[in-house]
């Protein structure tokens, strides 16, 4: 009787169609829910089905896929961010809008926001990370610039005065985001957080 032939070892499939977009979405999943120490390109090819080798074909490393997850953050921001900006708002309104837009973003993706703020990136991807942040703090930026020429605001450095009006709202993102404030707490704080980097604290 002739012997059996041996059975091949098992293999995963190679081409699983947009492997770049599956691998990211799978990898933002994880960060959601187990943090970016958790990610591993060899646990998401076995999750999607596809062989060990196949992520390798879009990210050289981990930290690549990170850079990459961390870009799609800054395309999704500063989509938000444009899609409710309102240029005719006078300045108080338009921060309100903006402000709003940008709570909402951090906390629902408060693992996402904090790599995208992350200082860890290679530096190949340091030019791409900066054009990430200039779309997001950009609309800050516009509207703190319109402002100044509208004379609702000082004179001053238009760079400097959209990092205060930034480090405002991404402090109470922050607070939102480590449970602090409720989500609801938060919103309703952000009318009186603009009031305030509009007219300060003094009395008068």
């Amino acid at each position: 009787m002739a012997p059996m032939p041996a059975e091949k070892p098992e293999t995963r499939p190679y081409h699983h169609g947009d492997l770049r977009s599956a691998l990211l979405a799978a990898a933002e999943h994880t960060l959601r829910d187990k943090g970016s120490a958790s990610l591993s390109l060899r646990e998401l090819a076995r999750d999607l089905g596809v062989s060990h080798a196949a992520p390798g074909r879009h990210f050289k490393d981990k930290q690549a896929l990170l850079n990459a997850l961390a870009l799609v953050g800054y395309d999704r921001m500063a989509e938000a961010l444009e899609a409710a900006d309102e240029p005719g708002l006078r300045l108080q309104d338009r921060l309100t809008v903006l402000a709003r837009t940008y709570l909402g973003f951090a906390i629902d993706n408060a693992a996402l926001l904090e790599l995208m703020y992350a200082r860890k990136h290679e530096p190949d991807a340091a030019e791409q990370m900066a054009a990430g942040i200039d779309r997001t703090v950009g609309a800050l930026a516009r509207a703190v610039a319109a402002a100044q020429q509208r004379g609702e605001i000082v004179d001053g450095d238009p760079e400097l005065l959209t990092v205060v009006v930034g480090t405002a709202l991404h402090g109470l993102a922050s607070f939102a985001a480590t449970g602090m404030f409720t989500t609801e707490a938060a919103m309703q704080t952000v009318p009186e957080l603009v009031h305030h980097l509009m007219y300060g604290l003094k009395p008068r």
